[in-house]
């Protein structure tokens, strides 16, 4: 009997990362707005979709017949936890196939607003060199060895951007209340800190924890103002975690000295964005990406093929999924 996997994620991205899927099943692609999608989720055996894009209703999942919901990512945002399981199906994830590419993004992000690559980049092709070099040698910038760079979220992603930062010579902190790996703290010699000392103390902060009632809104205008005049906030983890009007007020007022941001809170930004309305300095002080920071060809390629042979793994030799969510 053929094995059947319905594909949210279109061929071209399996193509573009060598990951095409095995021989072994067949695979249907379809877009989530597709009219079909619900007659066609009824004759698959599995399900891969990526992590990021728009939540997927509770009710295509009613009266399926599939066997793993396989995500070619972490993140877990786009499903419904009780109908999946009120349902029966697992869930799978693969955690850490982005760690050096979002360990990779802090690093480049937080050197490029340290020293103000990109201000100075606008600055040179408005005619303004003399200028700006005169302003960045007077305002003394610093490179990041030496700095205090604080971690929020001390998981497999956390522990990467840590690594790479202390590789770059900086002193580690982190906040997490359950941190999974308090080995490779002590081995980084990284101090663990309440939230608030740590924005307080901290020269970068790097925001790599996942979406969840108790994180939602996690820095506002509050926590913000905690933070070192000068310091650098990079996030690069799901949208929701940081109050972006909060964030434009920060930036506006010239109270950070940059932020980094790769996640919104609806992606993609609307053209009212309080992010998008910034001018002057504030503007020139916030570097955004589109939810790339994990996202390299390395990344990829190991993220689809790990997803495919779960798949195979559960559909066809009929072993427990790896990765279980739940």
């Amino acid at each position: 009997m053929s094995i059947t996997v319905l594909s949210l994620r279109p061929r071209a991205d399996f193509e573009r990362a060598d990951a095409l899927p095995p021989s072994s099943i067949d695979v249907i692609y379809r877009s989530p707005a597709d009219a079909d999608l619900q007659t066609v989720i009824r004759e698959a055996d599995g399900l891969i979709i990526p992590a990021v894009g728009v939540p997927l209703p509770a009710s295509i999942f009613a009266g399926t017949r599939l066997r793993l919901v396989q995500i070619t990512g972490a993140g877990l945002d786009r499903l419904t936890r009780p109908a999946l399981e009120a349902a029966g199906i697992p869930v799978a994830n693969v955690p850490g196939g982005s760690n050096r590419a979002v360990a990779e993004h802090a690093i480049a992000t937080a050197a490029v607003l340290m020293r103000r690559f990109a201000w100075a980049d606008a600055e040179i092709k408005q005619g303004n060199y003399v200028a700006f070099r005169a302003r960045m040698l007077a305002d003394n910038l610093s490179g990041l060895d030496g700095l205090l760079a604080g971690v929020v979220g001390f998981g497999t992603i956390g522990v990467a951007v840590a690594t790479a930062f202390r590789n770059m010579g900086c002193r580690i902190c982190y906040h997490d209340p359950a941190p999974r790996d308090p080995a490779a703290a002590r081995s980084l010699e990284a101090e663990a800190m309440p939230l608030d000392r740590l924005l307080e103390e901290s020269d970068i902060v790097s925001l790599h924890v996942p979406l969840l009632p108790a994180t939602t809104g996690l820095i506002s205008d509050r926590e913000l103002g905690l933070m070192k005049p000068g310091a650098a906030l990079i996030q690069a983890s799901r949208g929701g975690i940081v109050d972006e009007g909060a964030l434009a007020r920060a930036l506006e007022r010239g109270h950070l000295g940059g932020a980094s941001v790769d996640v919104y809170g609806t992606e993609p930004p609307p053209a009212d964005h309080p992010l998008l309305a910034l001018r002057g300095d504030g503007a020139r002080r916030l570097l955004l990406t589109p939810h790339i920071a994990g996202v390299t060809r390395q990344s990829a390629t190991f993220l689809c093929r790990s997803a495919w042979q779960n798949l195979v793994r559960v559909l066809v030799d009929g072993a427990p999924p790896l990765n279980r969510a739940y």
